[in-house]
């Protein structure tokens, strides 16, 4: 058996997939301003430096922290409740389309990403693809998170899964493929025989140039209900984790509340007056110019 592994964030979709859950989270009273600015603060790194390992672990410890406490229960029923109307994610066609590809060539199909559980299984399933693995929680027995990670699907444990994977169904890893956009996914590219860097960063790209790994650019995004079905909300029983929750929650906060642009000042009294010469000359320029009176034509001599 053949299989394809697909990171999701900016690798399937174009966009962070907990970013959407700002809104609810909030609306919920499950994060606090206070939470929204440090998670804010995380995000705006990721996008400006990147993510190496340690400022991963950084980050997860705390976002664990900050979570420590959620009720699962409430958590999947928000997550389920708003899926379609909240994420809505634009998912790339081109990945649309190669899932379809190694499905019908008999490959099974995987989603492996980071992001909570809540989030990637309902739309692994969505997508049509065969398996998800996910970030994970440790919860107490009031079915509360911990503030401890179970399994986090990040870096080289996506390798550890992609191999355990492959010893529990028989699958072929070198003849396998796997797409990513980061840096941080090398250990699962290199697991399989078919490495493909997806929309790469700079990183990667370079590891892709120098080993001559396939490179593809996703430019085309669709709705997600544009090309797959999506049943309405329901209270989707799902595993997982709240590990990335409260960056995206950050981000998006932060979009919807953005200020509005100042309007732009008035003119200076010199720019009104030029203004009004200028007026000034257009008009006696669009002035019909005055014809000259008829000659009389005198009578000749006889």
């Amino acid at each position: 058996m053949e299989a394809a592994f697909f990171d999701l964030d900016k690798t399937v979709i174009a966009k962070a997939s907990m970013v959407a859950f700002g809104r609810p989270l909030l609306d919920a009273g499950m994060i606090s301003r206070r939470l929204l600015v440090r998670a804010l603060w995380s995000h705006l790194i990721f996008e400006l430096f990147g993510a190496d390992e340690e400022r991963m672990r950084k980050f997860r410890e705390s976002a664990l922290r900050m979570t420590a406490g959620w009720d699962q229960a409430r958590i999947r029923t928000i997550v389920a409740d708003n899926l379609t109307e909240v994420i809505e994610p634009i998912v790339y066609e081109e990945a649309l389309d190669l899932i379809r590809q190694h499905r019908e060539a008999g490959r099974r199909v995987f989603i492996i990403s980071a992001s909570p559980a809540e989030i990637v299984v309902p739309l692994a399933r969505y997508l049509g693809v065969d398996e998800a693995i996910a970030s994970r929680a440790k919860v107490d027995a009031a079915g509360r998170y911990t503030g401890d990670v179970e399994f986090y699907a990040y870096g080289p444990f996506k390798a550890d899964a992609i191999a355990e994977a492959a010893e529990r169904l028989g699958i072929d890893l070198g003849a396998s493929y796997a797409y990513s956009d980061s840096g941080t996914d090398l250990p699962m590219l290199e697991a399989v025989g078919h490495p493909v860097a997806v929309n790469p960063d700079r990183e990667l790209a370079r590891i892709a140039r120098e080993r001559g790994w396939e490179i593809r650019n996703f430019v085309r995004g669709v709705p997600l209900r544009a090309r797959v079905s999506m049943p309405p909300p329901t209270k989707l029983a799902a595993a997982g984790t709240v590990v990335a929750f409260a960056a995206g929650a950050g981000a998006a906060y932060w979009w919807w509340r953005r200020p509005e642009p100042p309007p732009p000042p008035p003119p200076s009294t010199l720019a009104r007056a030029r203004a009004r010469a200028q007026v000034g000359v257009d008009r006696i320029r669009r002035r019909p110019a005055a014809s000259s009176p008829p000659q009389r034509r005198g009578r000749g001599r006889r």
